[in-house]
């Protein structure tokens, strides 16, 4: 496929970002709904503390934790779905 011809997946990426923070937010409310608090249900992955490395003059410190919710998997598919759509 030609450069420039077809569907921007920047666009995509962008939705998907979107779509986990956004998907994340709604978890976060949910928890609290006793109704709803199932949107909330995830895992956490990454560092549990940050990994420093200290150089002497330079200290540089590593950290990185996603947490996957069903809100943000709901989020991701519902930005999928509307880039598919546009």
């Amino acid at each position: 496929m030609a450069r420039g011809v077809g569907k921007n997946y920047w666009a995509l990426v962008l939705l998907i970002l979107v779509g986990v923070v956004l998907g994340g937010f709604i978890g976060e409310l949910a928890s609290n709904v006793s109704f709803l608090h199932w949107l909330s249900y995830g895992q956490t992955f990454g560092l549990s503390s940050p990994l420093v490395l200290d150089l002497g003059i330079l200290v540089i410190t590593f950290g990185l934790t996603i947490k996957i919710t069903i809100a943000g998997i709901i989020g991701v598919l519902i930005a999928i779905v509307i880039y598919h759509f546009l």
